[in-house]
């Protein structure tokens, strides 16, 4: 299957979940029941009944997904949204030239 080939056929909810789901890798069983009835031809899917989606068909649902503004990704930057800015750790100098601890009690 090319899901370029399908994508009139199928409903606007699967289209628009494929569009909110854009780096999935293979789509839900309800889902892929939903888009073999829809589709014309075979659908290769998994033991569990999952379509397994294609690098040009991760590609389609991209542009498809950037064109309609669900996504903006610059394609020339990588962006990782699950890390937080590594924060800025000063450390004490160590050694002989280092300032002496305060003292405690005065």
């Amino acid at each position: 299957m090319n899901l370029k080939d399908e994508w009139d056929r199928l409903d606007p909810e699967t289209r628009t979940w494929l569009l909110e789901n854009p780096g999935c890798l293979k789509v839900p069983a309800a889902m892929s029941a939903k888009i073999s009835q829809e589709a014309h031809g075979d659908i290769a899917c998994d033991p569990n009944g999952q379509v397994v989606l294609s690098p040009a068909d991760h590609d389609f649902i991209r542009e498809k997904a950037e064109a309609a503004g669900t996504i903006r990704v610059p394609a020339t930057d990588y962006q990782f949204f699950d890390t937080a800015a590594l924060p800025v750790v000063k450390r004490a100098p160590s050694g002989r030239h280092s300032a002496a601890p305060p003292e405690e009690g005065h």
